[in-house]
């Protein structure tokens, strides 16, 4: 009993003891010295102290720091318009024609046509997506193609010879609707006329004009067209007279020139957006209506010049039939 008393009072004295020196430790922790604080009137002392002393030149260049900006954009991956990528295009080229002699042509005629591009199998040429006068002005402007004059001349009578060529803004300005533009003084009186050209209109352009030429290759035994060059058709107006004239070339393009650059260019059709087909197949695989207003003859004479009205359209389809039915005779025994 003596031996258990005497443990329980060491214990005792133990918790006492560590009791103790916590206590001291947490006092001790507590009367530390605040930091000293800086009154007004040390600061402005020392403020004055520092704007007395000088501080060395530096002339070493600052770098300046450019304003926060927003973040650079990130590159931007269009996706595909579509399950597939028309790429025929692009690098597609014109097919050559084949090497014609002039001792393998048995028979020739020239013919001139004009197609109007309202008619329903022609609207393609008219297609808001991509209108046929759009590609020739295009290319023309980028130097692409060299557009000719249709004024006849003496040794080109017809002015679509090729002889006379124009240069972009001549092209342009041949398809713009001009006005007369006059400068009066102070007191009204008209001092100065010019003609300044207007917007040009693709949808004014509703006829063109193409001039061929139909051989027969006695060496192939084929009778083919090989169109020569194609012509905008715009309706002139005379001048000082509200009078609208008959449709007029307003420049030739070549068209075995232009066969490169139609030959890229998608002609889009109505029924089928997969026909892969160009300006230049559609010429060349003749899909287009025409009426044909001239064929080569002696007295150098146009249909409208004899014939009137309905007679000109029965005329036309009666040259038509002659140039097709000219083939088909030489296999007739």
């Amino acid at each position: 009993m003596q031996i258990r008393k005497h443990m329980r009072k060491r214990l005792l004295i133990a918790v006492l003891c560590l009791t103790s020196v916590g206590a001291f430790a947490q006092a001790r922790k507590n009367t530390k010295p605040a930091p000293k604080k800086n009154t007004p009137a040390k600061v402005a002392a020392g403020a004055e102290q520092r704007d007395n002393t000088i501080a060395p030149l530096d002339n070493t260049p600052k770098a300046t720091i450019a304003p926060v900006t927003a973040e650079a954009p990130k590159p931007f991956d269009k996706p595909q318009d579509g399950y597939y990528k028309k790429e025929s295009f692009a690098q597609a080229k014109a097919t050559p024609y084949a090497n014609l002699r002039e001792a393998d042509v048995a028979f020739a005629k020239r013919v001139w046509r004009e197609i109007d591009v309202r008619e329903k199998m022609n609207q393609y040429l008219a297609s808001p997506k991509a209108r046929l006068i759009d590609v020739l002005m295009d290319a023309i402007k980028a130097g692409e193609l060299t557009a000719y004059s249709p004024i006849p001349t003496k040794e080109d009578p017809n002015g679509d010879s090729f002889s006379v060529p124009l240069n972009p803004d001549k092209a342009y300005a041949t398809m713009a609707d001009s006005s007369l533009v006059e400068k009066r003084d102070r007191d009204g009186n008209i001092t100065s006329s010019s003609m300044v050209a207007g917007q040009f209109n693709p949808d004014s352009v509703v006829r063109f004009r193409i001039k061929e030429d139909w051989v027969f290759d006695k060496q192939r035994g084929v009778m083919e067209p090989r169109i020569i060059g194609i012509a905008p058709m715009i309706k002139e107006r005379a001048s000082g007279v509200n009078l609208s004239l008959d449709y007029q070339p307003a420049f030739w393009v070549y068209f075995p020139a232009a066969r490169h650059i139609l030959v890229t260019k998608e002609a889009f059709n109505r029924n089928n957006d997969a026909t892969s087909l160009s300006f230049d197949d559609m010429f060349m695989k003749r899909i287009f209506t025409s009426v044909i207003v001239k064929v080569s003859n002696d007295r150098d004479e146009r249909i409208k010049d004899y014939a009137q009205g309905i007679d000109k359209l029965y005329e036309s389809e009666r040259l038509k039939k002659e140039l097709h039915d000219w083939e088909l005779n030489l296999w007739q025994y």
